[in-house]
């Protein structure tokens, strides 16, 4: 496959589509494809969010063994990258999960994977808007006077990125280079600068609970599990991608492995430069970090401008993803038709719906004036994340048990069912860290979709009758 050719394996769009929703040609005119580095770019910045500038101190109560769950956690999420790579090769397809677990099980599957992954983007978002407004307020103390002002400012965080989207693909790829290298700076500076002021007095116990050592391990999984969500993110914007049998697999292994450099680099930096009994209790790791390196207080404001950045470029990815799996779903006829409209290569009315759903998700949060209610959704979005993971990787399973033997090296066959068993593996783990409560009620969520996708049928049952299909 040539790097500008459009990917020839795509559905054709559902009947009655008018050509210029499709983005061919009119549509796509001004399209330009990512390239390999802003692909890893794309996958670093949706697994980095703002969540690393708090995580040491989550994980210190449970002393240093933590970092041995964060090695565990990313041969898990490696296994889970090179499973999605090998997916991308066999189906370069913008949908990435979607595309898969149809491909393999059929329709309900594969909009089972649409939903999940659906729901999960822009409930995301809101809650991701919502955490950046925290760190505003340090900037800037006036946005946290008032309900309202927060509120204006979690919006305005939301549809900056989206209009970046809906400007195309070339400018969501110059926002996400732009705010990767710029949030990644002062992280190397913690994670790489550190190492000369380590103190390993101030490590603390190996193991600081009662716990066993696998018992220790588990529970700092649970907190560190959702910390690689993220990692599918060039597979579903395949289509995006140049040459996407090659990239997909290249930036998702790259950009795993960047993102789990910066998470153990980091951490390990910020546990020697915070001693363990005040990193336990910090609100502001690595702002207690930036300040044992240099001395002063300017540390916070350093670390409140990188998670501002580092929040804005995860929303541009992100915008981006909740479009393309309703797009690649509406071009099989799963989603309603609306969402195939394109404009320079990125699906506006998928980036319009999911911006105004978390709008109204963050407007809720700030009016509502009921605790834990925003927090509960924003755990069931860890649930139904990784209902999509799971489906792709019992979808590798089902390509390699299904294909001809014949034709596959044996070696290579059970290094790949090896992979692809990890990944599932992995996945489980994910769901088991999610909790009863979320499973429970991300269950909810995930049945709600059967409706839909009942309705759908029924309009592909009547359009096929009446043109006479079978």
């Amino acid at each position: 496959m040539t790097s500008t050719a459009a990917p020839p394996t795509e559905a054709p769009a559902a009947p009655g589509t008018p050509k210029a929703a499709t983005g061919h040609p009119r549509g796509e005119r001004h399209a330009r494809r990512f390239g390999l580095p802003v692909a890893t770019c794309l996958v670093m910045g949706n697994i980095i969010g703002g969540g690393i500038f708090l995580l040491p101190a989550s994980v210190a109560p449970f002393g240093t063994i933590s970092l041995v769950a964060f090695g565990v956690l990313t041969l898990g999420a490696l296994a889970l990258a090179l499973v999605f790579g090998s997916l991308a090769r066999r189906h370069p397809r913008t949908g990435g999960p979607y595309v898969y677990a149809r491909a393999a099980f059929g329709d309900f599957a594969g909009f089972l994977a649409a939903w999940s992954y659906w729901i999960t983007t822009w409930v995301s978002n809101a809650a991701l808007a919502v955490a950046a407004v925290g760190y505003l307020r340090v900037l800037f103390p006036a946005v946290g006077e008032h309900t309202w002002s927060m509120c204006l400012a979690a919006l305005a965080v939301q549809w900056l990125p989206a209009l970046a989207n809906l400007a195309g693909t070339r400018c969501v790829g110059a926002v996400q280079l732009v705010s990767t290298v710029l949030k990644f700076a002062p992280l190397l500076l913690v994670a790489v600068g550190g190492l000369f002021f380590f103190d390993p007095a101030n490590l603390g116990p190996f193991r600081a609970t009662d716990q066993s050592a696998v018992g220790a391990v588990s529970a700092s999984a649970a907190i560190l599990l959702f910390s690689y969500l993220g990692v599918e993110s060039a597979a579903v914007s395949a289509g995006e991608v140049r040459d996407p049998a090659r990239n997909v697999g290249r930036a998702t292994v790259l950009g795993t492995v960047g993102a789990a450099a910066v998470y153990l680099m980091g951490t390990l930096a910020v546990f020697g430069l915070v001693p363990h009994e005040r990193l336990v209790d910090s609100q502001a790791p690595f702002t207690e970090a930036v300040d044992a390196m240099f001395g002063g207080a300017w540390g916070g404001t350093l670390v409140a401008c990188a998670a501002v950045v580092s929040m804005v470029g995860a929303l541009n990815g992100w915008t981006l993803l909740s479009a393309q799996t309703p797009y690649a779903a509406a071009r099989d006829g799963l989603f309603p038709a609306a969402f195939l409209t394109r404009r320079r290569g990125v699906p506006v009315v998928g980036v319009l719906v999911t911006t105004v759903l978390a709008s109204a998700l963050t407007v809720y949060n700030y009016t509502a004036g009921s605790e834990g209610v925003f927090e509960i959704l924003v755990l069931v979005t860890t649930f139904t994340a990784t209902v999509p993971y799971l489906l792709s990787a019992a979808a590798q399973v089902y390509f390699l048990l299904s294909g001809r033997p014949e034709r596959v090296r044996r070696g290579r066959l059970v290094r790949d069912a090896s992979l692809a068993g990890l990944a599932f593996a992995f996945s489980m783990w994910l769901v088991a860290g999610s909790g009863y409560a979320a499973v429970y009620q991300g269950l909810l969520f995930l049945f709600a979709g059967v409706l839909v996708h009942a309705v759908m049928a029924a309009r592909r049952a009547r359009r096929a009758g009446g043109t006479g299909a079978a």
